[in-house]
């Protein structure tokens, strides 16, 4: 019986970000960004996305992590041949900042995996030359 097994790399994450001007204070060092993830299942098994592991820098390497069950309070099952999109947000005191990270996933038969976040680049518009 051939073995269902996913594993990372049958996960695949893709990320889009945005400046959220009517929700960053520039003058207070308050930069606000939200950003949308879709995770897509390319594996034979469904995945459930467990937790979290988040490593935030600005651009002053100030560097905060997060960690935490689920993702926007949901711990989503992703089927074979499916996705899941979810957009969240994050402050910054700096005008750029990256994103990078893991997802801890686990299949149906119980197999617990990590996905690794690629880095992503939170920017304004502009800040960067």
């Amino acid at each position: 019986m051939p073995s269902l097994q996913t594993n990372a790399d049958e996960i695949e994450i893709s990320v889009a970000t945005a400046y959220l001007e009517k929700h960053s204070e520039p003058e207070n060092n308050r930069f606000a960004f939200s950003y949308t993830i879709t995770i897509e299942n390319k594996s034979t098994e469904a995945a459930q996305l467990i937790s979290r592991h988040w490593i935030i820098t600005d651009a002053n390497n100030a560097v905060q992590e997060v960690k935490g069950m689920g993702v926007i309070g949901e711990q989503p099952r992703i089927p074979p041949g499916e996705s899941y999109t979810y957009s969240s947000g994050s402050i910054l005191e700096t005008q750029a900042g990256t994103m990078e990270g893991s997802y801890q996933m686990q299949t149906d038969s119980g197999e617990g995996f990590n996905v690794a976040i690629p880095t992503f680049m939170l920017t304004t518009p502009r800040s960067l030359h």
